[in-house]
């Protein structure tokens, strides 16, 4: 049931982002010079791919969009191939990714696993990559924000509020990082032309992440971890020490960091609201919360803390709930992205 509304969600931010990514390859795509170079065969990457089935909803689009694309030259798009590689961390339940995939399906699909923070692919192998919902986690927890001797340290909180300066600082300096790298290797990983569509939750210029919707989530999951220390059941020391390794940029850093890099062509960006319906119904929301963060929580303190938190979680989110209506409060902004590799 978790995963379900989990996945709904999910599910949701792949449908918002058709249009564009349609609309990008049918303007954009030179479907003419690059099946050209490449035999007739359409390669395709999505990048956090999880186990499924949004993963293959977003690739169904893609070659949707990709054959009316290619109708438009050729009376035959079945000569078009397809080959779509999945990718996500090492940890990736690949199994059940590979059970649940569609049968029949037109396009020959191959397991990537690594982190994205890196290289992937061979040198221009890939024509159209996507990513949803993937890129506003780290590779790693800042620096200095788990150190107590450091003006960035975040002891009384377990994410990026955005309203510490120097904490917010430390997380957006991993996110630059982190997002060069990754915009680096994928520039070496498109052809020449090729065009990447990302997806991801963002906020408003100059709104910290702490009054959204999801920020106020994480405080209430902070504030069950610290009573719980209170009462002696975990350590406080734990506690401080905690520091989800998650980033929602605005959508002008995002772009800075993108322009900044070079390497790509922003053709198409928009932004808008997130889901903010999600947050009134306590079951489910406290069920998506536990399907995101349990194995964190499970592996930080231990399994044996899990079944009180959660239920310590939904009763605080229910007793909370008026927060959310709060005028200071905003949803999070979903950011569709669409570049292109610049030709050099």
């Amino acid at each position: 049931m978790a995963e379900m509304g989990k996945l709904a969600m999910l599910r949701r931010a792949v449908d918002d982002a058709k249009k564009i990514i349609s609309e990008a390859i049918a303007d954009l795509l030179d479907i003419e010079k690059l099946t050209l170079e490449s035999s007739n065969r359409f390669q395709i990457a999505d990048l956090g791919c999880a186990t499924g089935p949004n993963t293959f909803y977003a690739v169904e689009n893609i070659i949707e969009a990709v054959a009316n694309k290619y109708k438009i030259k050729h009376k035959n798009p079945q000569t078009l191939e397809y080959q779509v590689f999945f990718n996500d961390r090492i940890d990736n339940d690949f199994n059940t990714l590979f059970r649940s995939l569609p049968f029949p399906r037109p396009y020959f699909a191959v397991g990537v696993p690594g982190s994205f923070y890196g290289r992937l692919f061979p040198t221009e192998s890939i024509h159209f990559m996507h990513s949803s919902n993937s890129l506003n986690w780290l590779s790693r927890v800042p620096n200095y924000v788990g150190d107590i001797n450091s003006p960035a340290w975040n002891g009384s909180s377990i994410y990026c509020r955005g309203d510490a300066k120097e904490v917010a600082e430390a997380y957006l300096s991993q996110y630059k990082k982190d997002m060069e790298t990754f915009l680096n290797a994928r520039a070496q990983e498109l052809v020449g032309g090729g065009l990447m569509a990302l997806v991801l939750g963002g906020r408003q210029d100059g709104v910290p992440l702490c009054q959204t919707n999801m920020g106020k989530t994480y405080d209430f999951l902070g504030s069950c971890l610290f009573d719980m220390a209170t009462e002696g059941i975990i350590s406080k020391e734990k506690v401080e020490s905690l520091n989800l390794p998650q980033y929602y940029p605005s959508s002008s850093e995002i772009e800075e960091l993108i322009n900044t890099n070079g390497c790509f062509c922003i053709e198409k960006m928009e932004t808008f609201p997130g889901p903010g319906k999600h947050f009134y119904d306590v079951q489910m929301w406290s069920m998506i919360v536990r399907a995101g963060f349990e194995a964190i929580l499970q592996n930080h303190f231990g399994s044996e803390m899990v079944e009180d938190f959660f239920e310590r979680y939904a009763k605080k989110h229910a007793d909370n709930l008026f927060m959310f209506d709060r005028s200071d409060v905003q949803n999070l902004l979903q950011i569709n992205i669409v570049l292109k590799r610049k030709v050099c």
